[in-house]
């Protein structure tokens, strides 16, 4: 195993138990990986609780899916296809989160969609939140739920199951993730006092502005 590999590993044990006690992750569901080089990608196993995982569970798979490395014993997370699918559409994407965040599938349960400019932070660090529609969990109906919108957003709610979230780097994907649900709880928060009101387009226009600057 090369040094890159095992550092890979290493940060995708480190993201999965931050995400875990922050709640996004309960038991063995939620699943991440990261990309290794432009073939191969490493990802947690199915069914290993996150808080449990050690770096030696996690797998390597080329990007049909296939086992190049990882112990006999141990399959890839189901969600792989989803996961695969965001690193065929674009090569600029290093690491894939997906978790099921409450406040977030909340939203999706109450039909309250994020693609609505709402709170100024939201807008500068995740862009448009679209809902894919609802498909059955551990299925390759997520990847084909997702297919059509990877390519334009970074993070996307998949409908009664949970959330989906790409970056640069496992950092970025992870720090997306955790934007996302504070700010599902900040608008279920807001819909118990009244509906809120979106952002004004010019406001919208600066945030956006400012956005491509740091290219976030």
């Amino acid at each position: 195993m090369n040094e890159k590999a095992w550092v890979l590993r290493r940060q995708l044990v480190a993201a999965a138990r931050r995400l875990t006690a922050r709640g996004l992750m309960p038991g063995p569901s939620g699943n991440l990986s990261a990309r290794l080089d432009a073939e191969r990608v490493v990802i947690v196993p199915s069914g290993v609780p996150k808080a449990a995982l050690q770096p030696e569970e996690l797998l390597v798979v080329d990007l049909e899916g296939r086992v190049l490395e990882g112990r006999h014993d141990l399959k890839p997370t189901s969600e792989w296809p989803m996961h695969l699918e965001a690193y065929r559409r674009r090569s600029d994407i290093g690491a894939v989160v997906h978790t099921h965040p409450a406040a977030a599938v909340a939203l999706t349960l109450a039909d309250i969609r994020l693609d609505e400019p709402v709170l100024p932070e939201a807008v500068l660090l995740l862009g448009a939140v679209p809902t894919a529609p609802y498909a059955t969990p551990s299925t390759p109906e997520n990847r084909e739920a997702i297919a059509g919108l990877i390519g334009r957003h970074n993070v996307i709610l998949l409908a009664r199951h949970g959330a989906l979230a790409v970056g640069r780097t496992l950092p970025e994907a992870v720090q997306r993730m955790e934007v996302l649900e504070h700010t599902a709880q900040t608008l279920l928060w807001a819909h118990l006092v009244g509906k809120p009101a979106p952002l004004p387009a010019e406001a919208v226009a600066k945030l956006e502005a400012v956005r491509a600057v740091y290219g976030k």
